[in-house]
């Protein structure tokens, strides 16, 4: 069984704002496995193949088409172990720096969890 290496996973249906964050990625030489889906199915679908291992990071856009973000409470995911809930900025400038900002923070202070 082969397994699909996926560092980042991408999910956003809006092809600009995925656009944006995959050159701000780029940018920081951070985009080498990622992702991109466009829906929450396609993402539930990837997540929950067992060829697939889970990505380090997974950024996703709340309101999505077929099944959206919202249907996850905030509190539950931290639960699940997702340590980082960050609201995506409207505004040009201010996306492209929290991108960066999640990319410099996976890249250099994320340690993964030691399997025992």
């Amino acid at each position: 069984m082969s397994t699909t290496a996926v560092e980042i996973l991408l999910i956003e249906d809006n092809v600009h704002d995925a656009e944006l964050a995959i050159r701000t990625l780029k940018k920081i030489n951070l985009a080498n496995n990622l992702l991109h889906l466009e829906d929450g199915q396609e993402a539930l679908d990837f997540l929950f193949d067992e060829k697939n291992e889970m990505p380090s990071l997974i950024l996703l856009d709340l309101k999505m088409p077929r099944v959206d973000g919202l249907e996850r409470d905030i509190f539950e995911t931290y639960e699940l172990g997702i340590n980082a809930y960050i609201v995506k900025p409207v505004d040009f400038d201010q996306f492209v720096k929290a991108v960066t900002q999640v990319g410099l923070f996976w890249l250099v202070l994320n340690q993964p969890p030691v399997k025992t």
